[in-house]
């Protein structure tokens, strides 16, 4: 059996991630007063936003009533508020909200790293090694109609590096690709403070070796609620795949992923909360069926460049794990928001 099997569904990143990230952080704000040039994808003319547009609304009072802004609704922008809303500004704290919101109305290009440490076992070759990796999950939701919106939230496994043994008995690292989740959520707008969504969820067999991924075609449902304020959040996605195809040689796929979000949103662009996924793989046999975390994240929002961007750091405990998995978790998450390239309601 390969480690990937133990450890399939952590989210982890060494400490030379963090490095790197710090580095483009500094890099970005060198730059932050240079013009921002299109990305491979490129914002096509109409859709490009000037510094002034995405710049951080001043913060509104969260006491105050008139601080509420239903999900996707403008904030006004200094003293000139129709060209604020026109432009479409957030304050750092709306977007610390909207950001942690599973089902928001904002475009982000979020990068987490994450760094695992499996529990330390007597004469276990695996026993205190380190799992590392990058996801890029954008969330990109488009508006189908006035009371409908979509929301598209694939997370990438830019790399995956974990140990494994060989045949000769040692113990070796690969370090590539891993699979890629695909969620696709209806989710009904203008519905705060309640929020809700449900869709296809797909496991996409991207990986580029065994130890990274499980050769399987997955899909089930997703679904998610909950209840956001200005002050705080709680609310939990759930996803469950069944593998359908892939490679036959691999163990079939029986699993669910459960996302709390509970949050606590202070002003400021500052937020604190639970961090961690909960998973369950059915197939596997008493106590490794749960991996369990216990952890907290703290994170702010601030510009760089013309960009608004939220960065938070989070720990975790697994208080439940399959037997090798991990025990500790240090993640680094960095979440630029960019402009909604597809602004129009498709079906108005």
């Amino acid at each position: 059996m390969s480690i990937y099997e133990h450890i399939k569904a952590l989210p982890p990143a060494g400490i030379w991630n963090v490095l790197a990230c710090v580095t483009v952080i500094a890099c970005a704000t060198s730059a932050s007063a240079q013009s921002v040039p299109s990305n491979a994808d490129s914002l096509s003319a109409s859709a490009t936003l000037s510094s002034a547009q995405l710049a951080l609304a001043p913060q509104a009072d969260p006491e105050s009533q008139g601080a509420a802004v239903p999900q996707g609704a403008a904030v006004p922008l200094g003293s000139a508020a129709t060209a604020a809303v026109n432009a479409g500004a957030l304050s750092a704290s709306e977007l610390a909200k909207e950001i942690s919101n599973p089902v928001t109305n904002l475009w982000q290009l979020q990068f987490q790293f994450n760094n695992d440490k499996l529990e330390s076992r007597a004469f276990d070759p695996f026993s205190e090694r380190w799992v590392n990796n990058l996801y890029f999950q954008p969330v990109l939701p488009v508006s189908l109609t006035d009371n409908l919106n979509l929301v598209t939230r694939p997370v990438m496994t830019l790399y995956q590096s974990v140990p494994y043994p060989t045949a000769s008995g040692s113990i070796e690292r690969t370090t590539t690709l891993g699979d890629t989740v695909l969620a696709t959520v209806l989710s009904p707008a203008h519905t705060e403070p309640w929020i809700f969504g449900a869709g296809p969820t797909w496991i996409l067999p991207t990986a580029h070796s065994d130890q990274t991924g499980q050769g399987k075609w997955q899909l089930g449902p997703a679904v998610g609620g909950g209840y956001i304020t200005n002050k705080f959040m709680v609310a939990a996605l759930f996803q469950q795949w069944w593998d359908f195809a892939g490679s036959a040689d691999r163990k079939h796929t029986n699993q669910l992923n459960i996302l709390p979000l509970v949050y606590h949103f202070w002003g400021d662009g500052w937020s604190v909360g639970y961090s961690g996924n909960i998973l369950a793989d059915w197939t596997a046999p008493g106590r490794d069926v749960w991996t369990v975390p216990i952890g907290a994240s703290i994170a702010k929002v601030i510009k760089l460049g013309i960009l608004p961007v939220q960065i938070q750091i989070g720990g975790q405990y697994f208080a439940a794990s399959p037997v090798g998995g991990p025990k500790w978790n240090v993640q680094l998450q960095i979440t630029p928001v960019i402009p909604k390239l597809i602004q129009k309601t498709l079906f108005p």
